[in-house]
């Protein structure tokens, strides 16, 4: 019979996969805030984030692109950086007590641009991402994501909307099919990992596969300003937990 601490962090996962895949992300970082408030082992965390990112993730793309919400042209630039950097990361542990608070700021920062009235680039003019900047930027993202064992979209969607390189629901596609990329790279880059897998896994996945399907299909219906009050929760949410407040 479950216990019902493992009952109550199922709950949190499927949570998490809905706000998450609303906005076309995985849910990585919250599965392991949400992990390690319920005491998981911490060599169990990475991996069954990434597993349950590259379920996640699966599935959003599917539906993202079905509904016409996903361009190639986008993501590769960012995907030729990011996915051997993401297999290089996954490999390597450092210590954490310097670059989480760093990217946990911007987080912060991205959620209050996202909520600020002035318009965004992306919402008025759209144009495809320059290649070689493309590049660079997934090189650090895909760095990013194996080292934290998340998906990288959390870093990727910001800089696509920031910057102009994406209409907001495409954003939310491109990022889906980034982020399984970047998870299953980084999930090959330290297979041995995966020995780690918790004997929960099957009741933690079946969580996920309920809650990220309504989510994307949450993400793929609402209207823009929504869409950024979500990704801008989204954010905050794995700012917090990047700068260990929860």
């Amino acid at each position: 019979m479950t216990d019902p601490q493992t009952l109550l962090l199922a709950l949190g996962l499927l949570a998490g996969a809905l706000l998450y895949s609303s906005v076309g992300h995985a849910g990585a970082s919250a599965y392991i805030a949400l992990m390690a408030i319920a005491g998981v082992a911490p060599e169990e965390m990475r991996p069954t984030a990434l597993v349950l990112n590259v379920l996640v993730a699966t599935l959003a793309t599917t539906r993202y692109a079905r509904a016409g919400l996903f361009r190639w042209r986008t993501l590769w630039p960012f995907l030729i950086g990011a996915v051997p950097f993401a297999f290089i990361g996954g490999g390597i542990t450092l210590p954490s007590t310097l670059y989480r608070p760093l990217v946990g700021l911007v987080l912060w920062f991205s959620a209050a641009r996202l909520l600020w009235p002035t318009p965004l680039p992306s919402v008025t003019a759209p144009k495809d991402p320059p290649v070689v900047p493309g590049i660079l930027a997934g090189t650090g993202i895909g760095l990013l994501a194996g080292l934290t064992g998340t998906g990288g979209g959390i870093f990727l969607s910001p800089i696509l909307l920031f910057t102009g390189w994406s209409a907001p629901k495409i954003a939310s596609g491109v990022a889906a099919a980034f982020i399984l990329a970047n998870s299953i790279a980084g999930l090959a880059g330290n297979l041995a990992s995966v020995q780690a897998l918790p004997a929960a896994l099957p009741l933690y996945a079946a969580a996920v596969l309920v809650g990220g399907p309504a989510g994307t299909r949450l993400g793929i219906k609402v209207s823009q300003p929504v869409l950024f009050r979500l990704l801008a929760a989204v954010l905050l949410v794995a700012g917090a937990k990047l700068l260990s407040i929860w």
